[in-house]
């Protein structure tokens, strides 16, 4: 078993206080790490203010320093990937694929430091003006809060690392209690490139702790964070006037209409995407909404594709599903499943559970009061819902307090504009399912699913400031 510090000012720090790190397959502890106290927070501010006000990174600096981290993750692929997989349940093949992914993410936005730029403003064109010229710059923060979750942990941490730092900010990073080893191995990649002590700075502990000590000091200028929509209202809340990002969560709901071609196809992808991640990604295919001259055939594909799918060992290489985060999840969505089904929904396959591990389940004849329906179950179950005309199902995706992405799967070029429309989310998908995400696409969502946008170019613009300059000449 490895003991894992907090990293403050380019240094590992360890403290009294500590917590266990589970194999989320086994339940056996692997490691215990550090956690921060309000001494560890202020030092790690601290630290984190005295290098963005003493060292000035150049954009050039700064593209070579996330391209060597970059480098140095890939260098170590392998054991980010095994300690994913140990720390998260997430299967061998998608942890190792989440590293590549984090390697581009950190390429974007080593580039992106390259492209910081402001733009002229035609002040010459106002009466009285002929003398000046103004222009604009993107300004750093200072001090900014990445706080990431367990289902993504090492991609989503890139996602706010690179382009604060890309932007010229210095971070502190607060990962998920159950995920925190692959953050101590990204922070050993950043220094090993060469980022000066202070600009990343490591703090470990439940975050009903750690982030109310966070959002007491003010010289945090930024929060960005994934999560739970509880957590992010009073996160908003605490932060003020303080510029803040939040990425929530979905229902994510996803249209298969009558006229496409591969119905079959289309169920097998829709299912993938509900089950990937053992359903735990914030755009997991949740809700598919079916025209009904293709219902029955599109479920039984789905069901078909559903048995062909491993559950067990992460540490498989055949392994497609692994385990839950943590049983408690798994027992919340066994109850969910069996309220469904007492108001009349019925199981296609399914809904077994087995410890932390809970089997890929579909259901039919499921309704809008169902948490199922209405909620985010972060989890390997989805919903067919057939419809009879695309106004309708429009309205059944938009019957949703979340609006992150949504699919529609058509040939009709109206229907396919209609539903980009009118389907009120930040992300409309056509003929690709919900889940969808490029690192380099503006991510995020509108109503309770968030504010602001991730993607390296999109979320340096929440991480800067636009300045005003104008000369009079």
């Amino acid at each position: 078993m490895k003991a894992y510090d907090l990293f403050i000012n380019g240094k590992k720090l360890s403290t009294a206080e500590t917590q266990n790190v589970y194999n989320k397959a086994t339940g056996e502890i692997i490691a215990t790490v550090c956690t921060a106290g309000k001494k560890e927070v202020k030092l790690a501010v601290d630290a984190a203010q005295h290098a963005f006000d003493t060292i000035k990174l150049t954009p050039y600096k700064r593209y070579e320093i996330l391209m060597q981290a970059a480098a140095n993750m890939m260098q170590r692929q392998r054991e980010f990937g095994e300690t994913l997989s140990l720390e998260a349940g997430k299967p061998i093949k998608d942890a190792m694929g989440e590293i590549a992914r984090a390697y581009q993410t950190l390429i974007l936005s080593a580039e992106e430091a390259k492209r910081l730029t402001g733009e002229m403003v035609p002040i010459q064109g106002a009466p009285g003006c002929e003398n000046r010229i103004a222009y604009t710059k993107r300004m750093p923060l200072g001090v900014v809060c990445a706080i990431t979750p367990f289902n993504f942990p090492v991609n989503l941490a890139c996602h706010k690392i690179g382009p604060a730092i890309a932007a010229g900010n210095t971070v502190i990073y607060k990962p998920a209690s159950a995920t925190p080893l692959t953050a101590s191995l990204l922070c050993e990649a950043f220094a090993d490139a060469g980022l000066p002590a202070g600009f990343l700075n490591l703090i470990m502990g439940q975050g009903s702790v750690i982030g109310n000590l966070l959002t007491e000091d003010n010289r945090i200028k930024m929060f960005s964070f994934t999560g739970s929509v509880p957590v992010g209202k009073a996160l908003q809340k605490n932060t003020g006037f303080r510029k803040i990002a939040l990425e929530l969560g979905s229902n994510s709901a996803n249209i298969v209409h009558g006229d496409i071609e591969d119905v079959k196809k289309t169920a097998q992808l829709c299912a993938k995407y509900a089950f990937t991640n053992a359903g735990q990604v914030c755009i997991s295919c949740q809700r598919v909404y079916v025209q009904r001259n293709i219902y029955q055939e599109f479920y039984q594909a789905a069901v078909d594709y559903t048995k062909t799918l491993k559950v067990g060992n992460p540490a498989d290489a055949n392994t497609d599903i692994g385990p839950m985060i943590a049983e408690k999840e798994a027992i919340r969505i066994e109850k969910w499943i069996k309220d469904a089904i007492s108001k009349g929904a019925h199981l296609l396959i399914g809904g077994k559970r087995n410890g932390t591990f809970f089997e890929p389940t579909i259901l039919i004849d499921t309704t809008d009061n169902m948490d199922v329906i209405c909620k985010e179950t972060f989890a390997p179950v989805f919903s067919i819902i057939p419809y009879d005309n695309i106004e309708e199902a429009i309205t059944a995706v938009n019957n949703s307090t979340y609006g992150l992405q949504a699919g529609v799967f058509t040939k009709s070029l109206a229907i396919a504009h209609t539903c980009a429309e009118k389907i009120e989310t930040g992300g409309i998908i056509i003929n690709d399912g919900s889940t969808f995400r490029m690192d380099n696409m503006p991510y995020g969502g509108v109503k309770d699913s968030g504010i602001g946008r991730e993607g390296p170019e999109y979320a340096i613009r929440e991480l800067t400031e636009e300045k005003l300059i104008v000369f009079n000449y």
